[in-house]
């Protein structure tokens, strides 16, 4: 298994084309999330970071610097697909996508979590820092990188 972070114009059509399947397995077939355009154009702006087995994109995260979506870094479109869970590859892909910003020099990293995730995230170091609230019909929370 290979970790890759490519910005969009680095990526290869193969690439390309492996990410929005994972995305539309898990974000579509999956979740049912159909509220939200997946394409939102971010994606010609951010890293992408992904993990790639036997030529398929098993795990992925857009890694978004402050002043692109918001004033800060964070971190989206996170998902390991159902066959590579439980085996510590959604804690390495949130390792490396802070590692990445932090190379960048970001200072504050918040994301918008699913709240059945709310423990994985603590356990690398975010904290919750707002209610829950409803995205998409799924219950998330607000979350801060504090370590």
């Amino acid at each position: 298994m290979k970790w890759n972070i490519k910005k969009f114009d680095q990526l290869t059509l193969e690439e390309l084309y492996e990410i929005m399947k994972s995305r539309y397995e898990v974000f579509a077939c999956e979740q049912k999330i159909f509220q939200e355009n997946d394409l939102d154009n971010l994606d010609k702006k951010v890293k992408h970071l992904f993990l790639e087995d036997k030529g398929r994109v098993v795990a992925y995260a857009r890694v978004i610097n402050s002043g692109i979506k918001s004033q800060y870094a964070t971190v989206g479109r996170v998902l390991v697909l159902r066959e590579y869970r439980r085996k510590g590859i959604a804690t390495e892909l949130m390792k490396k996508a802070i590692e990445i910003l932090k190379a960048d020099e970001e200072e504050k990293i918040i994301i918008s979590a699913q709240a059945y995730a709310k423990g994985l995230y603590e356990e690398i170091g975010f904290k919750q820092i707002s209610e829950e609230y409803d995205e998409v019909n799924i219950p998330h929370i607000e979350m801060e990188y504090i370590k």
